[in-house]
């Protein structure tokens, strides 16, 4: 995929206050360490996250996605009544029906003419909306579009010890399965998506490529279960991360000839964030230097579809990302998909 005159006009990110420890998830999961003679601090020797976020019990992922949605209209300069489109991008949503995306809606008090849906694909729906919205505008269809995506994970995490302290004879089976859901964090992010010439500042999205390896979309699945408080998601984390590094592999391969740019011209990366061992593997699976990466996982864990738009945010805000650089983003999402765009 390429773009001719796409800006990225508004980019915000929104984070919790609260701040939930790698050490305090395993401190309520003392008794199951102890059937198992298990000590305290793999969780974070293994994923690198020392700690994640958590909104306050109750918060709709509607009302944290406006919060940043509002902040990116803000920052992008446009009027309101511009956006043509806004797309709801998260795993987390208020309810299966109506769209998240209309409570969202409703909240920025978006014109009756901008449509508003939901696009979910795992970690990788902020990505995706990006592209879906960036057609639209250059396209014409409309003037400009908003992606805005709220995660929770929560529910997740409590749902997770609760079943991990109930488990029975397969508890270390279960505990391994169940290991990525307690690195889940929260957070909200939002993008204004536009035409270059009412924002002639900002960064330009150049294009992208994409590749889909579906053979592998058993190795990570979450749903609401029976008698769980939460959702619940079991993930085969060797076999994902060797997937999804391989993916990686040859979507790089894509993303090099569709958009033009070769290693050595990249001099930021921005990836989904997932933990040490993914960037430790996905950097020397791509042959690409770690010095140029801005993680984030250390403190904000695994965000969903947030991560990766929250990470350039913080990045750009850091001066880590600077005018005129060359951006690699490099999403990816059980299923698997991965999806890498270009950024200028």
């Amino acid at each position: 995929m390429r773009f001719q005159d796409i800006a990225l006009a508004g980019l915000a990110h929104h984070l919790p206050d609260e701040v939930l420890t790698s050490a305090r998830i395993e401190e309520r999961l003392a008794p199951l360490y102890a059937r198992l003679s298990l000590s305290p601090g793999r969780l974070e020797l293994l994923s690198g996250i020392r700690e994640r976020r958590a909104w306050p019990r109750g918060t709709r992922p509607s009302s944290v996605a406006a919060r940043a949605g509002a902040l990116a209209i803000e920052r992008s300069g446009l009027a309101r009544e511009r956006i043509g489109v806004l797309v709801h991008a998260s795993v987390c949503r208020d309810f299966l029906e109506p769209a998240t995306a209309s409570v969202v809606h409703q909240a920025l008090g978006l014109a009756p003419r901008c449509q508003a849906f939901d696009l979910s694909n795992a970690c990788l729906g902020f990505a995706n909306a990006l592209v879906v919205v960036a057609g639209m505008v250059e396209r014409g269809e409309v003037e400009a579009g908003l992606v805005v995506a709220g995660e929770d994970g929560g529910p997740l995490v409590e749902a997770t010890i609760a079943r991990l302290l109930a488990a029975g004879p397969d508890a270390r089976s279960e505990l391994k399965r169940a290991f990525a859901s307690l690195t889940i964090g929260a957070g909200a992010a939002a993008c204004v998506v536009t035409r270059g010439e009412l924002a002639p500042t900002a960064p330009k999205l150049v294009g992208g490529a994409s590749l889909a390896a579906t053979e592998h979309v058993e190795l990570c699945s979450g749903d609401f279960t029976a008698g769980a408080d939460g959702p619940l998601m079991a993930t085969d984390s060797e076999a994902l991360l060797r997937a999804g590094c391989e993916l990686a592999r040859r979507t790089w391969l894509e993303f090099e000839r569709e958009v033009g740019w070769s290693r050595g011209d990249v001099d930021r990366i921005v990836t989904h964030q997932v933990g040490s061992a993914h960037r430790r593997l996905l950097f020397e699976s791509l042959v690409l230097d770690p010095g140029r990466d801005f993680p984030t996982f250390p403190t904000l864990g695994n965000m969903g579809s947030v991560s990766l738009p929250a990470t350039l945010a913080l990045a750009r805000e850091a001066g880590f990302v600077r005018p005129g650089d060359r951006t690699a983003l490099l999403g990816i999402g059980s299923g698997l998909q991965c999806l890498m765009l270009a950024i200028r």
